[in-house]
């Protein structure tokens, strides 16, 4: 699993850069997605051990942070919607602000690509836990 994370690691990057880049360079929010990446990248590498106790260790750590990756960006994607609906312009008639098609899209990817991760880690501790007992 801990290879499966380094190439989730890997395309948080990319998207990260892509977003930032496709904004222009001028949003450095849009790295956001590469910080998770380094983050899950860097435990990602201490996870390939040998050593059982050390390798769960930083898999629940990358599993902790993919979930609060995922939670924030999802959070973000609601917070982006809503603010985009603004129901006092709506009451008074006014056009909603657009929406930032980059930055959403960035944060709907994240999302994603952070709960595909989140599920394959649950799907492989349940895996393990499974193969321990027997």
């Amino acid at each position: 699993m801990a290879k499966v994370t380094l190439v989730f690691a890997a395309l948080l990057v990319a998207l990260g850069l892509a977003g930032y880049l496709g904004t222009g360079s001028q949003h450095p929010t849009a790295l956001i997605p590469t910080w998770f990446g380094v983050a899950l990248g860097i435990f990602g590498f201490l996870a390939i051990s040998p050593n059982e106790s050390r390798r769960k260790l930083f898999m629940h750590i990358n599993v902790t942070i993919g979930l609060l990756g995922f939670v924030g960006a999802a959070v973000e994607i609601v917070r982006s919607l809503v603010s985009t609906i603004n129901l006092n312009a709506v009451m008074s008639g006014s056009q909603p602000a657009p929406v930032n098609g980059i930055a959403l899209g960035s944060k709907i990817i994240m999302a994603c690509l952070l709960l595909i991760y989140v599920m394959l880690c649950v799907r492989s501790f349940i895996a393990a836990r499974r193969a321990r007992k027997v």
